[in-house]
């Protein structure tokens, strides 16, 4: 009988079926973690920077905190000041960050834009209460590129998009308000979103306007504004849609969009 036992006990063997089945759910569950981990690394990175920033919030107290960021500049500019599709302006800043633009502005719903867009459509998202992260292709590339797309994409009233010949790496842009930056990593940049974005405190001519686009933006514009171009104490184009006061509306004929409301790469 004891021989017996032995012999059956010796016959049953190691299980390496289950022994690999477990193995291959354990490394399952850990490349699904370690996946989860490194994709929203950046996202959680973001929450830290903008958690930092919260204290350049606006209140009554401090209507524009952006006086407290190193580097912003700022202008006066009327707002509501509309050119057509076919004309340009001759701005006082680049990239520019007020003044006459064009009736339909350029979806600044979270959108990162692959190719430079037309100032003038830019400029009227700033009149929105967004915020424009613009950069030089030439200069921001890779992880610097991803660390402010992160910034922008799914984030309202922000839009991104490169800007050839930019004399800094980056600039960022909000209605009368600039500041320009050599690193993707300065904490100033989330600062700016902080004070600026949709600020409720008169930092923007048009209050609750959408940020949904009515319409394709133009291509960026390259070339020096010719003698046509408009002045930045231009009055407006006949025949233009203004804006419709008391609304923060735009006066834009209705058309299908485009652009749609969820955020989106162009």
């Amino acid at each position: 009988m004891k021989a017996a036992r032995s012999s059956v006990v010796s016959k049953k063997g190691t299980p390496w079926g289950t022994i690999i089945a477990v193995v291959a759910i354990v490394v399952l569950a850990a490349s699904v973690v370690t996946y989860y981990m490194v994709a929203s690394a950046p996202k959680r990175d973001q929450k830290t920077r903008e958690e930092a920033a919260a204290a350049f919030a606006p209140s009554q107290q401090d209507p524009d905190p952006s006086k407290r960021i190193p580097g912003v500049t700022t202008a006066t500019y009327e707002g509501s000041v509309h050119v057509s599709a076919a004309e340009r302006v001759a701005y006082d800043k680049t990239p520019p960050f007020g003044g006459p633009h064009d009736q339909a502005w350029a979806a600044c719903n979270g959108v990162v834009y692959e190719k430079a867009v037309r100032n003038e459509n830019m400029v009227h998202g700033l009149e929105h209460g967004a915020v424009w992260i613009a950069y030089n292709p030439q200069q921001i590339t890779g992880e610097a590129l991803d660390l402010l797309k992160v910034r922008v994409e799914g984030k309202p009233y922000m839009v991104m998009s490169p800007y050839p010949n930019l004399d800094k790496p980056i600039s960022v842009q909000s209605w009368g308000h600039q500041l320009k930056l050599d690193s993707a990593s300065d904490e100033r940049i989330d600062q700016f979103v902080a004070a600026l974005r949709t600020n409720p405190f008169g930092a923007y001519p048009e209050r609750d306007a959408t940020c949904d686009a009515q319409i394709e933006p133009g291509d960026f514009d390259p070339t020096p504004p010719g003698p046509d171009a408009k002045p930045m104490d231009y009055k407006g184009t006949a025949g233009t849609e203004q804006d419709q006061p008391g609304t923060g509306q735009s006066g834009v004929p209705s058309a299908p969009a485009t652009q749609p409301s969820a955020p989106a790469s162009k």
